[in-house]
């Protein structure tokens, strides 16, 4: 832990819209280090969030807020104008950091942003209208949400490279402003997860939310080409899906549905998706869009084959692994290749993935990330 000889100043961490999946880990590991930041006694730490029994610490005071959820308007309002009647009854605030992607008006001395949504660099589908109209409307709009009040931060906080050189070029933004927080992905014990007995059959796999962004689509194309083109019969390949989700889970069974190959095991708690990581041959991942893509960064640790989208977040994430293949996740006829080839035993075309270097300023914790956004 790091020392500041500071009189007593007030950290403020916004997250009203952090309460499920990934987010809301990154608030809880937040929190969990402030709090032992607090117990030093230079710090005073008040935490804006949804409910407080998500991500309760001691030794930070909460306020908790509901009712900006319920609607985009309310969450805009919140962000832009209850937020800073919030700052100015907290009193001076030192550093006001916003976990969720907005730069609220606040007053405070020091500002920062979390960035974790890639969607502005996300190319939709106009199929995407029908079954996820939600998906396209941030895509389409969350460019403007980022940019509003985004040059009244001292730094914004990025996953990669690839979304620091992405920001800095959309928003105009100085490149020692932005700061990558690499994501401290924690060890992996695959000794108890319940794993069932290895089929015979070629396993692949891919974990994901039935989010259209997620690219089901490409594996079911893949499937539907190896089975009734190439007539394969030796593989399965299990998705998280059952189907009955939203409507984009309703259009991937309904064309394709009749693939047998195809696995719907529907969600997977945490124990039952390493076991399927532990007797599946393979890990595909086409997303088109991601922060970092966390499933990468546990099936690497397995060192087995992965096929991954050809795209920049994977290409970080999966650096240093030693069986990748990368495919054009618009190209379900390449990932079919390479599929094929696996399930006929020829690992030639996979390769090490290099390293990508990362500019500064980079963190690689809580505590050096802290540290910057402190620094006097």
């Amino acid at each position: 832990m790091f020392e500041i000889q500071n009189s007593r100043k007030t950290i403020v961490i916004s997250a009203v819209n952090l309460n499920i999946g990934g987010t809301l880990t990154i608030l809880n590991d937040c929190l969990r280090y402030l709090s032992e930041l607090a117990l030093e006694g230079n710090y005073k730490v008040i935490a804006l969030v949804y409910k407080q029994e998500l991500a309760d610490y001691p030794n930070i005071e909460y306020i908790e807020t509901q009712w900006p959820k319920k609607r985009w308007i309310n969450r805009l309002w919140y962000e832009y104008v209850s937020m800073e009647k919030i700052s100015r009854e907290i009193g001076p605030v030192y550093l006001w950091l916003s976990l969720h992607d907005t730069t609220p008006n606040v007053i405070a001395e020091r500002r920062a942003v979390y960035c974790h949504n890639p969607f502005p660099f996300y190319k939709w589908k106009w199929r995407e209208c029908f079954f996820a109209p939600k998906i396209v409307l941030f895509a389409l709009f969350s460019r403007f949400i980022y940019q509003k009040n985004i040059h009244r931060n001292d730094m914004v906080i990025v996953q990669q490279q690839w979304l620091k050189d992405s920001f800095q070029s959309l928003f105009n933004l100085d490149k020692n402003r932005i700061v990558v927080a690499v994501p401290d992905v924690k060890e992996v014990d695959f000794s108890h997860n319940g794993v069932q007995i290895p089929s015979k059959d070629y396993e692949f796999v891919y974990a994901a939310s039935p989010n259209s962004h997620k690219n089901f689509e490409c594996i079911c194309r893949a499937v539907e080409l190896l089975e009734e083109r190439d007539g394969l019969t030796n593989f399965k390949v299990n998705i998280t899906i059952n189907g009955k989700e939203n409507k984009y889970a309703k259009w991937l069974i309904k064309n394709w549905g009749h693939c047998s190959a195809l696995n719907f095991v529907g969600f997977l708690d945490r124990t039952k998706l390493f076991g399927y990581y532990t007797t599946s041959n393979c890990l595909i991942f086409p997303s088109k869009v991601e922060t970092w893509g966390l499933p990468i960064s546990e099936f690497s640790i397995l060192d087995k084959p992965m096929l991954l989208a050809d795209l920049s977040y994977a290409k970080e994430t999966a650096a240093g692994s030693k069986y990748v293949a990368f495919f054009d996740p618009d190209r379900p006829d390449v990932l079919a290749r390479q599929m094929k080839q696996l399930i006929e035993g020829d690992l030639s075309f996979l390769k090490v993935v290099p390293g990508v270097p990362i500019g500064g300023p980079v963190a690689h914790s809580w505590e050096k990330l802290f540290r910057i956004l402190l620094k006097p």
